[in-house]
């Protein structure tokens, strides 16, 4: 009777991604808070939106579906092995995990974190994150609804320090180094296959990734050749350099390089799509100009602006994507310039796409001409973004000696460089996937990727260049004197830009 009782308790949501699907009465009190339902508010692909009509889906669905399938994939793992000792703890703390690990994201998504905050305080960047808001919105979700762990049989702090580890957990120095000390509190070392469940820092295949990839390509309209449901089907933990991970069957290695082909597609057809970046620039600059005119009540009554309210999480809940409309709609002088880029994004008079340019070249070398202009201090070694971005420059910008060419000015010009590869770098991440035979499901093994085709790609990294023009202000000319400014600014940019391509290409 109890357990007809309990399965009653358990509530069905209906999604078009993975079915109806039954969570725990914990899962559902968690959503049923402000903290969570503010992930509605919040699309899954921020400025996406603006350029593929159907991108339309938000945090929220993508947090249900993560937390459904990080609970499967416990469950059978339990199943399939008992000795394994995956307990109701263990499943419920992956399962909250799984829920509640995108609770941070700012209005946008990637645009807040990635964008926004290093552009308003560049010493948070790569610093702050997402993540580690989700883990101090989780806290104060806990704490603001009066949502006890332990009234659901978990053990407090071990499972709450679990499952914020699982989230956002310390980074080992290397994730393939079988001697490296456990850098873990929630959970001893023979649980370790627990970690790779909702972000696998070992080869970045998790259940985060499954959830988006069938739901972003579902909503663009993009084809996903990855089957979750036949990975979870063949997933066994094994014992490797003595220490245990998620292992598959030999023949799903096709599947996994199709897991990994499908993200890069996703990257280049629909997040690094030119147009989808320009919007993103323009919202950036637009919540810049706003910052510190628009304010948001947190604790204690004390006002917050957008860049300030990651301090505070009263603060930080009221933030969703409706900051876009709360500019637009203002009556503030002080918001003029800001509210004028947004309506530029809705008018579709947006930023002209100069040219983009793929390149594999390591830009680290060859380049030591250009060092002592990015950095003052010459013992900082440049990012090659910033060495892609400085010698585009010298390259577009002035009139390169032609006193009849078009002067383009450095605010007239944007340089996006943004790193393409597999999720490992330069590496190649099946490199990192161990599998096992059906007559020995207990011996894990590395398959080369010269045994599974020779068309496997040779290279996993390249650098995706876009550069956009930008109009200046205008306001001292006639609508037909700007117009022919800005065509033959744009034909100069352009031409320009193709010829440093082709020195590229050519070099």
């Amino acid at each position: 009777m109890a357990s007809i009782m309990q399965t009653l308790l358990f509530q069905v949501f209906n999604d078009p991604i993975h079915g109806h699907i039954e969570l725990e009465p914990l899962l559902v009190k968690i959503i049923n808070t402000p903290q969570f339902q503010r992930l509605r508010n919040i699309k899954q692909l921020g400025g996406a939106y603006y350029v593929f009509p159907g991108a339309s889906h938000n945090r929220f669905e993508h947090s249900i579906g993560v937390g459904y399938l990080a609970g499967t994939l416990a469950k059978t793992l339990r199943k399939n092995q008992q000795e394994l000792n995956i307990d109701d703890k263990d499943v419920l703390c992956v399962q909250i995990a799984g829920l509640c690990h995108d609770l941070g994201h700012g209005p946008f998504s990637h645009l807040f974190d990635g964008m926004f905050i290093p552009e308003v305080h560049p010493e948070l960047a790569g610093k702050w994150t997402h993540e580690q808001a989700s883990l101090d919105m989780l806290d104060h979700l806990l704490e603001v609804n009066k949502l006890n762990l332990e009234d659901y049989q978990l053990v407090l702090p071990m499972d709450l320090i679990f499952i914020k580890e699982l989230i956002d957990g310390p980074k080992p120095k290397d994730p393939q180094d079988p001697d490296a000390e456990w850098p873990y509190k929630g959970r001893p070392e023979e649980k370790s296959f627990l970690y790779e469940i909702v972000s696998n820092k070992r080869n970045g295949i998790d259940v985060d990734k499954w959830d988006y990839f069938a739901r972003d390509c579902h909503q663009l309209g993009i084809k996903n050749s990855f089957d979750h449901n036949r990975f979870i089907k063949f997933a066994r933990v094994c014992k490797v350099d003595g220490r245990r991970q998620i292992c598959t069957r030999e023949q799903e290695v096709g599947n996994l390089y199709d897991f990994f082909h499908t993200r890069n597609s996703l990257h280049r057809r629909a997040y690094q799509h030119k147009v989808t970046n320009i919007v993103e620039t323009m919202i950036t600059k637009a919540f810049v100009l706003a910052d510190r005119h628009l304010t948001f009540k947190g604790a204690e009554g004390k006002d917050f602006t957008m860049s300030t309210a990651i301090g505070d999480m009263v603060a930080y809940t009221k933030l969703t994507d409706n900051v876009f409309e709360q500019i637009l709609f203002s009556t503030s002088t002080e918001l003029d310039e800001a509210r004028k880029i947004l309506m530029d994004i809705l008018s579709r008079d947006l930023y002209k796409c100069v040219g983009q340019l793929y390149s594999a070249k390591d830009w680290n070398e060859d380049t030591e001409d250009m060092r002592p202009e990015l950095n003052g201090d010459q013992d900082n070694e440049p990012e090659p973004a910033k060495i892609i971005e400085n010698a585009i420059r010298r390259n577009l910008e002035g009139d390169q000696g032609n006193p009849q060419g078009y002067n383009l000015s450095h605010n007239e010009i944007i340089v996006k460089v943004i790193k393409m590869n597999y999720g490992m770098g330069k590496k190649n991440p099946i490199d990192h996937v161990r599998f096992y035979r059906k007559s020995d499901p207990t011996k894990a093994f590395k398959i080369p990727s010269g045994q599974v085709s020779t068309l496997i790609p040779e290279h996993f990294q390249e650098w995706l260049i876009q550069v956009y023009y930008k109009k200046t202000d205008e306001n001292e000319k006639t609508h037909e004197e700007a117009l022919k400014i800005h065509k033959e600014a744009l034909k100069t940019a352009r031409e320009r830009f193709e010829l440093w391509c082709h020195a590229q290409r050519t070099a």
